[in-house]
């Protein structure tokens, strides 16, 4: 692993801050690259999600610290300002590439050309030196920033979120792989960027084992949470009073994209099955789930409601459109529990808002999930996807009405250790040693040609 992961009873600990000389300044302003999906996005809907969560309150943060962030990202509605103010050093750039809307992801690598164009042209308009650094999220935006990088003579961060490889390794029955044209896209990354930042070890192991990146460029930084955003505040009653929800409900939630990756139907099939165990559970049990058709789950946007009917439970779920973090994180305090069925996570960013709302958690054991959720302490890791697992680890909450509660104070415990501080800071360490790495190299470069022209005058 890495300089940047260190490890103390079986768990992550908070990264290092780096020590470097004196000398070697960290980065005044960042170009960070979103080329699929705006931060001004609702996230729960489209290709908006976590990615969109992380780069917004990343950016803010690195503001906070003097890291000046422009956001550049794909204009997709005209009369679009070409540049938005975010936050106070947060500049979101809105770039011209293909039509604005009917527009899928899987059609936007032929975009990538009139989308670096706009960001050569942004780019022109400034002074030599205007970006210390790039820093590209999804495989699309890192074959952007890696001509960028290259062009203004910059080092290149990239994080990845998701891959190909490991997406197709476990993918959900009925969803669709990601193409071979990735995969070959994300391995040119890896090899061009300067660092790679990992939201999890296991991330960074998946880096090294798929990818065969160099352990020395990967740099485990765990995501945060906004703390003022999602935090226990009044309580699950006072939530369930505004959401309309039955004080003495059950109330197994989902919230995120709705599509085979993200597994709602397992939720809805283990409400099934224990409904049929406990036929009183109908009447006294409410299933939410709140968020919108995303990647493959366009195809049958109804699908989950058909799913619904079909197992006989349309009166017990409920389906809402994605809501903004004040209403989400109500949703949250309102759940006795929410419910992470992903095939794959790279860190599972809503497990963790759940949590610092102070709402236990039934997530999958993959990806970044078992750093997200402490199995048996903030809830129940869950191996593999039968939904009777799911419904047994449900029956656990039925069984002890307080297990909520109890779990719930213990979650609000252990997600207030992943403040978005501690993401940006562990951040800006990285960069600095990106640049102070790229520097070193450009400046042996630079005398390795100077030794070669006096040894050629030399012999001339």
């Amino acid at each position: 692993m890495s300089q940047y992961v260190s490890r103390f009873a079986g768990t992550l600990a908070a990264p290092p801050r780096l020590r470097l000389p004196g000398r070697h300044r960290g980065p005044r302003r960042v170009a960070m690259l979103s080329v699929h999906t705006s931060p001004l996005h609702q996230p729960g809907t489209g290709d908006a999600g976590g990615m969109n969560v992380y780069i917004v309150e990343l950016a803010k943060r690195l503001a906070a610290i003097n890291v000046e962030v422009e956001i550049f990202t794909r204009a997709t509605t005209g009369g679009l300002a070409p540049v938005v103010e975010l936050a106070p050093g947060v500049l979101v750039r809105h770039v011209d590439a293909g039509p604005y809307e009917g527009l899928a992801k899987e059609e936007l690598p032929a975009q990538l050309c009139a989308f670096t164009h706009g960001v050569m042209q942004a780019w022109a308009g400034h002074r030599s030196g205007h970006y210390d650094l790039v820093h590209s999220h999804y495989w699309l935006s890192g074959h952007v920033g890696w001509l960028a990088a290259e062009r203004w003579g910059v080092p290149l961060v990239h994080t990845m979120h998701t891959m190909a490889k490991v997406k197709n390794a476990a993918l959900a029955e009925g969803d669709t792989p990601e193409p071979p044209a990735r995969v070959i896209g994300e391995t040119q990354i890896v090899e061009a960027a300067d660092r790679l930042i990992a939201n999890t070890a296991e991330e960074a192991d998946e880096l090294s084992r798929f990818y065969d990146a160099d352990p020395a460029k990967i740099a485990v930084v765990h995501p945060g949470v906004n703390l003022d955003h999602f935090r226990p505040a009044d309580g699950r009653a006072a939530a369930r009073a505004r959401l309309g929800l039955p004080q003495d409900a059950f109330i197994p939630a989902f919230a995120g994209r709705i599509q085979p990756l993200k597994a709602p139907d397992i939720l809805l099939r283990a409400a099934a099955l224990l409904v049929d165990r406990d036929p009183s559970l109908r009447s006294r049990m409410v299933v939410p789930v709140v968020g919108g058709p995303s990647g493959s789950g366009l195809a049958k946007p109804e699908g989950l409601q058909k799913l619904a009917a079909k197992l006989g439970i349309s009166d017990v779920v409920r389906f809402h459109p994605p809501v903004g973090q004040d209403r989400l994180a109500d949703w949250f305090r309102a759940a006795s529990v929410l419910v992470v069925p992903s095939y794959s996570e790279s860190f599972g960013l809503v497990a963790i808002e759940a949590q610092a709302a102070g709402t236990p958690v039934v997530a999958a054991a993959v990806g970044g999930l078992p750093v997200a959720v402490r199995d048996d302490v903030t809830g129940f890791l869950v191996h593999g996807h039968d939904p009777a697992d799911y419904a047994r680890a449900l029956e656990r909450f039925v069984a002890d009405p307080r297990l909520s509660d109890r779990m719930g104070a213990a979650a609000a415990r252990h997600a207030g250790s992943f403040g978005w501080d501690t993401a940006a800071s562990g951040t800006a360490d990285v960069y600095t040693a990106a640049m102070h790495d790229h520097r070193h190299r450009a400046t042996h470069d630079l005398r390795a040609r100077d030794h070669r022209r006096r040894v050629r005058s030399h012999h001339g």
